[in-house]
């Protein structure tokens, strides 16, 4: 039942796949260095305190006995051959070497679960994701448009967790992953990216790419590989509206030319730009869905819907009839009917 987005949506979130902020070589190397510059300092503080080391072996402490006594006392190896036998020296392991040995230990546990077993967690989920995505709603590009796409959709009752988005910047991905949509930082236009969300089992595709040639790109690749799955597109320019429905996009949308229609809709009467604005989303007190026909529905007309809306037209093998033509008057199987349902929320919260 469709209802309004809110906190209760907002659940934590599955994430198919995130770019990590550096390379893994430059994260590796940095943790190994700043292992090694706490060793080092442990080094350097040995080495100033070696009269307060005795060595059981020769009595001589060199530079390298206090390179190997610092191993195997960060490592907490500890052999008793060097050992500290000064007031200082032993102050020093407790206050100084102590806590640099838990932090090194940290260091090399931390980074050994990320490396190895977050890494294996994170493939594991990923995959466990990816299988079951099925049905979903794929939005390419979470620019103005896609973001308030994925808005509307969750405010009309889709569950976050079937909506995938791609796109390329981390602030947009970041700000899907808020709304516990699935999320995918790639190029939407790559084979490969589109293969890891199985976009052939999508319900449908929204493209809002930004820019118009990106945008047919995108679409081109989409039907490509997902020869049913209907997409619609956001085309700024007229002209590049029928390259887009060459390139596989069953809807094209045109902001410019919607925003005339409605300027157009305001000249001619001071409330049909309001009420086409209502009809368009969920917070109004109307809305305009498109669905199959039920069972009870058919042979009736499409005066008399069992939702109790306002039937506007029915497709009927892809062909479109008015509410006022002969064949709307006998609905069949496999119709599709547009109408106009009232919002319940809205007319609560205006009541």
């Amino acid at each position: 039942m469709p209802r309004r987005f809110s906190k209760s949506v907002q659940r934590q979130f599955d994430v198919l796949r995130r770019a990590t902020r550096w390379p893994v070589w430059a994260d590796l190397a940095t943790r190994l260095g700043v292992a090694f510059l706490l060793i080092g300092i442990v080094v350097f503080v040995h080495w100033s305190d070696r009269a307060g080391l005795q060595d059981s072996y020769d009595g001589h402490v060199s530079f390298l006995d206090v390179v190997y006594f610092t191993m195997i006392s960060v490592t907490t190896t500890g052999f008793g051959d060097i050992t500290p036998v000064s007031d200082r020296s032993r102050l020093i392991e407790a206050v100084i070497v102590t806590p640099i040995r838990i932090a090194v230990l940290f260091i090399f546990i931390g980074t050994a679960y990320q490396f190895v077993l977050k890494r294996s967690w994170e493939k594991w989920r990923m995959a466990r994701i990816q299988a079951k995505l099925t049905d979903h709603i794929v939005v390419l590009g979470f620019g103005i448009s896609g973001s308030e796409a994925v808005r509307e959709l969750i405010a009309r009752g889709t569950e976050p967790a079937q909506i995938v988005v791609i796109d390329q910047a981390r602030g947009r991905i970041n700000a899907a992953e808020r709304l516990g949509c699935n999320v995918l930082e790639g190029d939407a236009s790559n084979d490969d990216t589109l293969l890891h969300i199985r976009i052939a089992q999508a319900r449908s595709v929204l493209v809002s790419a930004g820019r118009d040639d990106t945008s047919i790109l995108i679409v081109l690749t989409v039907r490509h590989l997902s020869p049913h799955v209907p997409i619609s597109v956001v085309i700024r320019a007229q002209d590049n509206e029928l390259l887009a429905r060459q390139a596989g996009a069953n809807n094209v949308i045109n902001p410019v030319s919607f925003t005339g229609l409605l300027l157009a809709g305001s000249a001619e009467g001071a409330h049909v730009a309001d009420y086409m604005a209502d009809l368009a989303g969920i917070a109004g007190r109307v809305q305009l869905i498109e669905r199959p026909i039920s069972g009870e529905e058919v042979g009736g007309s499409i005066d008399r819907l069992a939702s109790g809306g306002r039937g506007l037209r029915i497709y009927r093998g892809g062909k479109p009839y008015g509410f006022w033509e002969e064949e709307a008057q006998r609905l069949q199987p496999g119709d599709h009917v547009v109408e106009v349902v009232r919002c319940e929320d809205s007319e609560a919260e205006k009541s």
